[in-house]
């Protein structure tokens, strides 16, 4: 079980504090590896590892304190490009490695980046756990509805009818939503981007990386080799407006090409509809404000699927709760004080019930 670790130019000790305070400022091409990008051409994925590349400067953590922890998949050559430490491990185990990294060095800034095959087919129990134990790893997940680097067999999440080499009459799996699998997860932070609306991945991204805790990330992103197209009923310039919303903490459900129509709550049904106002005695006020802590309204709009509502993007659920490997290192400190000391492991093993072979 062998993983393929890159590490960057500079040493994690390398210099004094005054010598690294004078370096000048990061940029985007000190994040980017001497490594030539691979992917098919048009590939979503280019415009993804732009968009870290150009925000990693603007968090300020320093190179040697980033790591990118990857499994199997065309996402997972991600760690090769960016200049940080990282480790391209095995199908579907990442999550289990980058807890273990986190775990073994809580300073370290831990990222995850795997696809809609590797994170929730093969990965989906070790990601379930890291969700729900709130670890503090930044899970990026690749979603383009297939295998790309196995030649474009139906994913997790392809939608019922997909015909691809390995359901060439039509898939009559019912896909996963990432979203509604990482809330029923125990997740405090989900969010939802485009691969080519890069601002506006660049602000949800920004918002997961403040955020303490596992924050997990679902990105459509199109693979024009297998599955070209498979967004553009939302995605297109065309359609854009009026087939997403961008959720906003505290503003109102609205969007259209001029903020036109917006979601309203159903107080009998408890759901959410498309309402116009101003028409039918819809009013503004009507319109159902975005809770980005309320779990329940975050479960009704990672539902929401075309054609009959809009796709929600941007930050839908945060409310922060303790983290993992805090909890983790709290007991270890308090055993250790009860304790009188860190202890010795060898005699530990040698303690208790022993026997002989």
């Amino acid at each position: 079980m062998n993983a393929a670790v890159s590490a960057p130019v500079r040493s994690r000790d390398a210099g004094s504090a005054p010598e690294a305070a004078s370096k000048p400022a990061l940029t985007a091409k000190d994040f980017a590896s001497d490594q030539e990008v691979r992917w098919c051409p048009g590939c979503g994925d280019y415009a993804i590892l732009k968009t870290i590349q150009q925000l990693m400067p603007e968090l300020g953590v320093p190179r040697e304190r980033v790591a990118f922890i990857s499994g199997i998949g065309c996402a997972a050559r991600f760690p090769y490009y960016m200049d940080t430490y990282g480790m391209h491990t095995i199908h579907g185990r990442a999550p289990a490695f980058a807890t273990g990294v986190k775990l073994a060095n809580p300073a370290l800034d831990v990222w995850l980046v795997t696809g809609d095959g590797d994170g929730l087919s093969i990965g989906g129990n070790h990601l379930l756990h890291l969700l729900r134990r709130n670890v503090d790893v930044k899970v990026l997940l690749f979603n383009n509805e297939a295998y790309g680097l196995t030649k474009g067999q139906y994913s997790p999440t392809s939608r019922e009818g997909t015909r691809t080499p390995s359901t060439p009459e039509g898939s009559v799996d019912h896909p996963v939503s990432p979203l509604s699998f990482a809330l029923g997860a125990g997740a405090r932070f989900i969010g939802r981007g485009i691969d080519t609306v890069r601002p506006r991945l660049a602000d949800v991204v920004r918002r997961a990386h403040g955020h303490r805790g596992a924050s997990f990330i679902e990105i459509f992103q199109n693979c024009p080799v297998y599955n070209d197209g498979a967004f553009a009923e939302f995605t297109a310039r065309d359609r854009a407006p009026v087939a997403q919303i961008e959720v906003r903490h505290g503003e109102p459900l609205r969007f259209g090409r001029d903020g036109e129509m917006g979601l309203k709550l159903d107080p009998r049904s408890l759901r959410l509809e498309v309402v116009e106002p101003g028409q039918g005695g819809v009013t503004d006020e009507d319109l159902c404000i975005h809770d980005e802590t309320n779990r329940v309204l975050a479960q009704l709009l990672v539902a929401m699927e075309p054609p009959d509502f809009p796709v929600a993007t941007g930050v839908i659920h945060c409310d922060p709760a303790p983290e993992y490997v805090a909890a983790v290192g709290a007991q270890r400190e308090r055993v250790r004080r009860e304790r009188g000391g860190a202890g010795d492991l060898d005699a530990l093993l040698r303690s208790g019930h022993t026997w002989r072979v």
